[in-house]
């Protein structure tokens, strides 16, 4: 898929040290939570931007709000470890970060991505090939995902 598109791999390490701006889009799972941490932060340029878009745990907080309390780096999310966060919360007041609602998972654009990936799928399997865009979900693969339990109350 990767190939497909023109990119090229690269490791965590890299990416951070390279980039201007960071997108983070990953999900949870047992092996990357708090990957995110002050050594991996500690790697981008001064004045890079990163934007967390995907799920908190992903990031250790503290690390992310000293990183952008210092000038280093530039933040902006949309998740946060506990929702909604407190108003009386010390990371609202953390300069250079940037804080929005969660909703990028409900955009039109998103959905209908996800829909072509399946419809392009759906031909190769038509056709006798293996689908490129989309990937089983294996079970190894979906024990490792974590997510947090939802309150019904």
């Amino acid at each position: 898929m990767l190939a497909r598109l023109g990119v090229i791999p690269a490791s965590l390490d890299e990416v951070l040290a390279k980039s201007r701006f960071v997108f983070v889009v990953a999900t949870i799972t047992t092996e990357n939570a708090h990957l995110l941490n002050a050594e991996k932060l500690g790697l981008m340029q001064h004045g890079a931007k990163l934007l967390l878009l995907s799920r908190a745990a992903v990031a250790d907080f503290e690390a992310l709000a000293e990183a952008a309390s210092s000038g280093r780096i530039l933040v902006a999310t949309d998740v946060f470890p506990e929702e909604p966060v407190a108003q009386d919360d010390p990371i609202r007041k953390v300069s250079n970060m940037l804080f929005s609602a969660h909703r990028a998972g409900a955009l039109t654009s998103a959905l209908e991505n996800i829909g072509n990936y399946v419809l392009e799928d759906l031909g190769q399997i038509a056709r006798g090939l293996p689908p490129v865009a989309c990937k089983r979900a294996e079970r190894e693969t979906v024990m490792r995902i974590r997510s947090k339990p939802i309150d019904k109350s």
